[in-house]
């Protein structure tokens, strides 16, 4: 039997680190390339682009960890999950302020309206509650709080990351292999959490 993988302390409290500083920086970095007006002929289209597919990849992310954690029996990576989702939640966020600042210009009728009568914002707009929601019970203290019903609401993160990929894919229309590859690596990863999800429905 291979020995479980341990790395001192310093180098996964440093791993934490790096994760926060480049996701937190390549955030601002684009955005000020946005203001600046470095990002091509659409900037709105590209900061849309990006902190949506960054959402999305971040949430895939956060979802590999623990999979990957057992596979590799490297449970060090696991508190890596919790930054990544909350980053997840973070693009996720910005990608919303974007579309409502710059596409809607904060007309609050309109985007309702939009939340109401275009399905793939309102399966956006319904991963970003569910993000939203995740990030603020992932606080210590509600944590403790809510025992182990934390864990069953924190098992929306597979319904959001079906809904990011189902988001994507109504968004692009045509252009339909890229979400597709999203949604099935998602399903895939759902798949392996399988005996889980089955507990959650007894």
């Amino acid at each position: 039997m291979s020995k479980p993988i341990r790395l001192p302390h310093k180098v996964m409290n440093s791993s934490r680190y790096i994760l926060h500083a480049i996701a937190s920086s390549w955030l601002i970095y684009v955005f000020y390339q946005g203001i600046t007006d470095n990002l091509g002929g659409d900037p709105v289209q590209a900061l849309l682009d990006f902190t949506g597919i960054g959402a999305l990849n971040l949430l895939v992310m956060s979802l590999i960890i623990s999979p990957l954690a057992m596979q590799t029996k490297f449970a060090q990576l696991i508190p890596l999950r919790r930054p990544l989702g909350l980053y997840a939640a973070v693009y996720a966020f910005a990608h919303f302020l974007v579309f409502v600042a710059f596409e809607l210009q904060f007309e609050m009728k309109l985007v309702l309206n939009e939340i109401i009568e275009r399905p793939y914002i309102t399966v956006g707009f319904l991963n970003l509650i569910i993000l939203i929601v995740l990030s603020i019970t992932s606080i210590t203290v509600l944590k403790k709080k809510m025992g182990s019903s934390w864990f069953t609401l924190h098992s929306l993160s597979y319904v959001a990351v079906i809904l990011g990929g189902l988001h994507y894919l109504w968004l692009v229309k045509s252009a339909w292999y890229e979400p597709a590859i999203y949604l099935s690596f998602s399903a895939f990863l759902l798949y392996l959490r399988r005996q889980k999800i089955k507990k959650l429905f007894k």
